[in-house]
C-alpha cells in the first residue's frame, strides 16, 4: 500500500541552512480571493502567467501582477511585503 505524506517545503534562500516549512492548505475555491502572480523575469514566464491570469479571473479571483527586478536574486523585502499584505495566495512563475 502506497501512502503519501504531506510534502516538506524548503526555503531556498539560504542554502547553508534551509528552513523547512509546512505546506498551507489550498483554498477550496479562488472565487473572491486575491491571487498574486510573481514574474521572476525568466524567458516566457509572462506567457504562463498571462494564461493563469485568464483562468483565475474566469473563476472569480482578483489578480495582481508583480515582477522581480532580476531572476538572479531573491525578491526584495519591500516587494515580498507588498505581496504578503495584498494577496491571499501567490504563484511564482519559472519558465525557459
Amino acid at each position: 500500500m502506497l501512502t503519501m505524506s504531506a510534502p516538506i517545503l524548503l526555503d531556498p534562500t539560504n542554502e547553508s541552512r534551509p528552513a523547512q516549512r509546512e505546506q498551507l492548505a489550498r483554498p477550496a475555491s479562488v472565487k473572491g480571493l486575491t491571487v498574486g502572480l510573481l514574474d521572476i523575469v525568466k524567458a516566457r514566464g509572462d506567457v504562463y502567467l498571462n494564461r493563469l491570469e485568464e483562468l483565475f479571473v474566469a473563476e472569480g479571483a482578483k489578480v495582481l501582477r508583480f515582477r522581480k527586478p532580476t531572476f538572479t536574486k531573491p525578491a526584495p523585502p519591500d516587494l515580498r511585503h507588498e505581496i504578503s499584505i495584498q494577496c491571499n495566495v501567490v504563484i511564482e512563475a519559472l519558465a525557459d
